[in-house]
């Protein structure tokens, strides 16, 4: 079972990340201990294979955001704390005492800008194990005070493991510096910083322009960036956006808005035939029918997270066909009707999005790669015949990593004699999760103010 998690693959949700729930510590009117508790829960499950999401689910209501704020700060330098921890007790506590004070060790890490007073995370966290494993007490005390006493130069000592400077596996540091030497370090900082909030206005209802006026009126300020999209300089809870509930606006990063547009860019009439496959939480579901009147049927395999494909268009008065299936196998769902368009959304290391789910990093494994490269082909294989001639896929993965990008395609092209890459509009290849100013070199390295993408467009050819 913990395999299985661990390959389960993830994508962006539909409503992003609650507001200031990335941010470091902050207060909370619950006492720090409390929070650090369910924080070491959280990590301590994270570390054993379960995803971050799921063990918050576990947490009680009241604790839940600051439990979160905490966790992503957690998991953010996770790669430090562990290394120092490694320096200060070799031989590891018991693990609901090492989440404990691994948590606490994030917290008082050089540069991490956490919210706490020193003395108060080391009080906050003895009191912690005190109700957890009264006689870790002392233990965790020594540790925490030594680190602070001998910081500087734990902290050098730490930092010659790449795991600990770049707070990512090695395997994760290496396969990234092969794929991108000249990126890699500033994807690895940028990884550990705040993602933005970025909105996508139902084009049925208004423009980008016209809600940041909407949002200055409620005193939010925001950035238009293009017809539907719409950057905030602040992240806020949905329930303060105008006419969200309305269906007026959703959630969703900037990189997976490029979907919808890449795939009708050619133009697709009235009641055109679309499959979305994996298409849950349904973000790019929605935005194919914002923009254009289609037969869409959204196809994903988990019933549960499929139901939020069906909210989602509900909210925003859109109607679509959802069906729960497993896309790869066609036989057992496709009425034999071709599509003109197919969007396929593939299951990923999820390794473009690790701002917004610092957990990813560490539930992955190098060997995942190849499993998941062997989920994308059997995808694109089992898919492609589904396509009418003259029809296009566009294929998706939000990872930075070559094996789930271009090295999937090129392959497909290897194998497929009737598909050719489409020129109009031309597929931006891998988008990296680096600042819109940051310099880059190749076509294949495109820099994007948003999270790792990587899209082809793809084109079924007469033979």
């Amino acid at each position: 079972m913990r395999r299985a998690r661990r390959l389960r693959a993830v994508k962006t949700p539909a409503i992003g990340v609650p507001a200031k729930a990335a941010n470091a510590g902050e207060p909370s009117s619950l006492p720090l201990a409390v929070l650090l508790q369910h924080c070491a829960d959280a990590v301590r499950a994270v570390r054993g294979g379960e995803s971050l999401n799921a063990a918050l689910e576990r947490c009680p209501g009241p604790a839940r955001a600051g439990t979160q704020a905490l966790s992503f700060h957690a998991l953010r330098w996770l790669g430090s704390a562990l290394a120092v921890r490694t320096l200060l007790a070799p031989r590891a506590p018991p693990p609901e005492v090492d989440a404990l004070l691994l948590s606490a060790l994030t917290l008082l890490w050089p540069g991490a800008s956490a919210a706490y007073a020193e003395h108060t995370v080391v009080d906050q966290a003895v009191l912690a194990a005190k109700r957890q494993a009264p006689r870790s007490a002392a233990f965790v005390n020594a540790v925490l005070r030594r680190f602070l006493r001998e910081r500087d130069a734990l902290s050098a000592a730490a930092l010659r493991d790449p795991a600990a400077r770049f707070n990512h596996p090695l395997w994760w540091v290496e396969r990234l510096t092969l794929d991108w030497p000249q990126h890699a370090m500033a994807i690895l900082q940028r990884a550990n910083q705040h993602p933005p909030m970025h909105l996508r206005i139902n084009a049925r209802r208004m423009t980008a322009p016209e809600y940041v006026a909407r949002l200055a009126e409620q005193g939010i300020a925001a950035l238009a960036r293009g017809a539907q999209c719409v950057t905030l300089h602040e992240p806020c809870p949905v329930s303060r956006l105008p006419g969200f509930a309305q269906g007026e606006v959703s959630v969703q990063d900037a990189a997976a808005q490029l979907a919808a547009p890449l795939l009708l860019g050619h133009g697709l009439g009235p009641g055109s035939r679309v499959l979305d496959a994996c298409a849950a939480p349904g973000g790019k579901t929605a935005h194919l029918l914002e923009l254009a009147d289609l037969d869409v049927t959204a196809v994903d395999r988990d019933g549960v997270r499929l139901q939020r494909v069906s909210q989602s268009l509900d909210r925003l008065g859109l109607r679509g066909r959802t069906l729960c299936a497993d896309a790869a196998d066609p036989h057992a769902w496709w009425d034999g009707t071709p599509f003109d368009a197919i969007l396929l959304d593939a299951p990923c290391s999820a390794s473009g999005i690790v701002r917004r789910h610092p957990d990813v990093r560490w539930l992955r494994r190098a060997s995942d790669l190849e499993a998941m490269a062997l989920t994308q082909d059997r995808l694109l294989d089992a898919l492609w015949p589904l396509l009418r001639p003259d029809g296009r896929m566009l294929y998706a993965t939000c990872s930075v990593f070559k094996c789930e990008g271009q090295d999937r395609i090129d392959a497909f092209l290897q194998r497929r004699h009737d598909a050719g890459v489409a020129r109009r509009p031309a597929s931006p290849g891998h988008l990296l999760p680096l600042p819109d100013n940051e310099p880059h070199t190749s076509r294949a390295a495109i820099a994007s103010p948003g999270d790792g993408f990587y899209y082809a467009l793809l084109e079924k050819l007469a033979v």
